[in-house]
């Protein structure tokens, strides 16, 4: 197995959930790998109380029930043993930029936590593996490491197969020359977090739910709705009950957040 190429640690991780609505759902478990520049390796693995009842659904892919996390700790309560596990790393997961890192830090936010998402990169493995091969973590598990993946919706399993999956990616893809959208030959992969956070990333969005955009000059839209299309600022200037509108409705924290971060902005 190949050395990860890290100037910071890496954190792999993987979330059980009460469901997948990042704006109204939380975390019933979370099972993290930290990957340290000189190969050493530390796992923590926690069972929180989401502090609402799990969904049967739910309960029936990963095993958690109500009964299981009565009586562990709430994120707010576990929030500093995690943040002090994942300190300044960059994050890695499977479908982290969609749902688990989203959910994290709306996790934290209602922990009322500042958690730096400016300076961390983040390596999402399912997208690496969506652009080169096109498939599950259970298929890439199997692609790529030629094991049937045991356990899976088990959070440690799943964080486990995710990193191996990841050496096996870079093993694989390392300085392979492939053609992009347009016909380029490009060469995206390398030992290297930064050239995988770039790979990773799948759209412009600013905020992780996508209901804000960026366009090719950096200029926020939005993403959604009537205003669909138009900037962010031209829309809270003609229609600043928009802003209320928004920040009163069922829309993630974050996306609030970067709301007010662009209202502040037209202040200045």
């Amino acid at each position: 197995m190949i050395k990860l190429n890290l100037n910071k640690p890496l954190v792999v991780f993987d979330l059980e959930t009460t469901g997948v609505d990042v704006a109204t759902d939380r975390i019933v478990e979370i099972c993290m790998i930290k990957v340290m520049p000189n190969g050493e390796r530390d796992i923590r693995s926690l069972r929180i109380n989401p502090t609402i009842p799990i969904p049967l659904v739910s309960s029936k892919i990963h095993g958690i029930y109500d009964e299981d996390v009565k009586n562990c700790p709430t994120f707010k309560e576990a929030s500093g043993t995690i943040l002090a596990f994942i300190g300044n790393a960059d994050l890695s997961g499977y479908n982290a930029l969609k749902f688990d890192i989203p959910l994290l830090f709306e996790e934290f936010l209602r922990a009322d936590i500042e958690f730096d998402m400016k300076n961390r990169r983040f390596i999402d493995v399912q997208n690496i593996f969506h652009k080169m091969e096109k498939r599950t973590l259970k298929a890439a598990y199997k692609f790529y490491c030629e094991k049937e993946l045991i356990n899976a919706h088990n959070a440690q399993a799943d964080t486990e197969a995710t990193l191996e999956v990841l050496y096996a990616q870079i093993e694989r893809y390392q300085d392979k020359e492939f053609l992009d959208d347009n016909g380029k030959p490009v060469v995206p992969v390398k030992n290297d977090m930064q050239c995988l956070h770039e790979l990773s990333k799948m759209n412009t969005n600013l905020d992780f739910a996508g209901r804000i955009i960026a366009d090719e000059n950096g200029n926020a839209l939005f993403n959604f709705g009537k205003h669909k299309g138009k900037k962010v600022t031209d829309v809270l200037a003609l229609e600043p009950s928009y802003y209320s509108w928004m920040m009163n409705g069922d829309f993630p924290l974050y996306t609030k957040k970067i709301l007010t971060g662009i209202r502040l902005g037209m202040k200045k």
